[in-house]
């Protein structure tokens, strides 16, 4: 019995939650918080990944290893690093089990296999990373250092969902060391932009880049630069940070380097990452009541070509006309799945592949044969077309570019749409209930003001946009003057 997606309407999160199962995406695991990621999700992550690690080494970058468990000593050493991350934490603190004689069959932690020194599994790499950075950077000549690595980390989350919030999470995380704040800081916006290309023009996902306000910056950073993106129920998803560090791990693990005056100084520093909390992104920004919509330059299969046999006299005519656009279209390096399985109706595969996303459906059967035609349809739209075969290649390569330039400007319209200036607090708070989105609202830069405004809206500022609404006004919570607006709103 075919499974139902929850109308979107009805209830957002089991939309949500029934897109990620019954897409295939992900499976709940016997962890608590934990997921594992089915070979649809993980190709999903695989073309994300490849992509972006283009980008990294494009600019210089390199990728590295480093281990996941961080000695307690090296965790503590950045105090607002570990703070920020302690009560996120899973601790190593034995090494070995042994039978329970008290329970035969059963094992238990080994008393006298306690580590002389409790370990950190890794909610993020700055401590190890810049514990070794001490021993690699002596001279200006060894600098910049520009690393990125792809690794999995642990945050010992409550309340999890899958992809966008999960006690194990795959992510990369790059991290960099400069001679100069200037250089760190252009790095740090480098790598913003680096994100916001892949937003916008792998993931079809409209975003606007900001800084954090203080109360939401990394723990241990100076300033923290973000992408914030709007789902389809108007909520914020932060889709990427980048951080500079300035000198504060430099300071915490002593890492001086000699400048060309022959003078010491501390390194600067930055550190920047994006997760599989994308894919979360990407099945909330585009998808639908059927199932998934996904933008054709990530999807894992971007056409699927489809037999309609009825009866074995149009079988072997009808394989060879897939077989030959399947081969043209593998060529020219189209990610393009075949499907002529007949043990499964064609309504069935038509169902499965448009729950899955896939970009573009190809189905042939007796009547198009008959008339040199193939039905073509378009995921996005479902708008279905009747294509001479002999065209078919050049349609199907540019229907994949106006699907993913389809999909991007309706969510920019979407963004836009719910995209207001807000200027009182009822104000916001009937935008947040009836049609919520991105909220433009005077704050007066203080912690005490933003702190109230989460708790009398459920809202937070997302960032200080770094394209300005220079625009005088009244902070929505003081009164205070303010001379910018900032984007609020409810968030993942």
């Amino acid at each position: 019995m075919a499974q139902t997606i929850t109308p979107r309407g009805t209830d957002y999160a089991q939309w949500y939650n029934d897109l990620i199962i019954i897409g295939n995406l992900a499976d709940y695991s016997a962890v608590r918080g934990c997921m594992i990621i089915k070979p649809y999700g993980f190709a999903l992550w695989e073309n994300m990944q490849q992509q972006l690690d283009k980008m990294f080494k494009d600019t210089g970058h390199s990728n590295v290893y480093f281990p996941l468990f961080v000695p307690k000593s090296l965790f503590e050493a950045e105090e607002q690093n570990a703070a920020g991350f302690a009560k996120e934490c899973a601790i190593v603190t034995h090494y070995r089990l042994k039978s329970d004689p008290n329970k035969p069959g059963k094992l238990m932690v080994d008393p006298e296999a306690k580590l002389e020194e409790e370990l950190i599994v890794r909610p993020t790499s700055e401590a190890i990373i810049w514990s070794t950075f001490k021993n690699w950077i002596q001279s200006y000549r060894n600098l910049p250092l520009l690393l990125n690595q792809w690794c999995n980390v642990v945050r010992w989350e409550m309340r999890t969902r899958l992809f966008l919030r999960t006690a194990e999470f795959l992510w990369q995380e790059g991290h960099t060391a400069h001679a100069t704040a200037q250089e760190a800081i252009d790095e740090t916006l480098k790598m913003l932009d680096v994100y916001t290309d892949f937003a916008e023009n792998w993931m079809a996902l409209p975003v606007i880049k900001g800084k954090k306000s203080a109360a939401e910056r990394f723990a241990g950073a100076m300033d923290t630069y973000c992408i914030e993106a709007m789902m389809q129920d108007g909520k914020a998803l932060q889709a990427g940070t980048s951080h500079f560090l300035g000198q504060n791990f430099a300071k915490a693990f002593d890492v001086k380097f000699s400048n060309k005056d022959n003078t010491l100084e501390y390194v600067w520093a930055t550190s920047w990452g994006v997760s599989t909390r994308l894919i979360g992104a990407l099945v909330m920004a585009h998808s639908d009541d059927q199932g998934l919509v996904l933008p054709p330059k990530i999807a894992p299969i971007q056409v699927v070509i489809i037999p309609i046999f009825k009866g074995e006299d149009t079988k072997e005519a009808l394989n060879t006309v897939c077989l030959n656009l399947y081969n043209q279209l593998k060529q020219s390096h189209i990610r393009v799945k075949l499907d002529n399985n007949d043990n499964t109706r064609p309504g069935w595969k038509f169902n499965e592949y448009e729950t899955q996303g896939v970009p573009i459906r190809i189905s042939i059967g007796s009547k198009e044969l008959q008339n040199n035609h193939l039905e073509i349809v378009r995921r996005d739209t479902k708008e279905k077309t009747l294509i001479p075969v002999e065209d078919a290649f050049t349609y199907i390569t540019n229907l994949l570019i106006g699907i993913q330039t389809n999909l991007f400007e309706k969510a920019k319209v979407f963004q836009q749409q719910r995209t207001k200036k807000i200027n009182t607090l009822d104000e916001l708070n009937t935008f947040l209930d009836q049609e919520p989105g991105f909220a433009l609202i005077h704050w007066d830069g203080t912690t005490e003001s933003e702190e109230k405004l989460q708790t009398l809206t459920k809202a937070t500022i997302r960032c200080i946009p770094l394209e300005p609404i220079h625009e005088s006004g009244f902070c929505i919570i003081s009164g205070k003057p303010s001379s910018q607006r900032v984007v609020a709103a409810r968030a993942y």
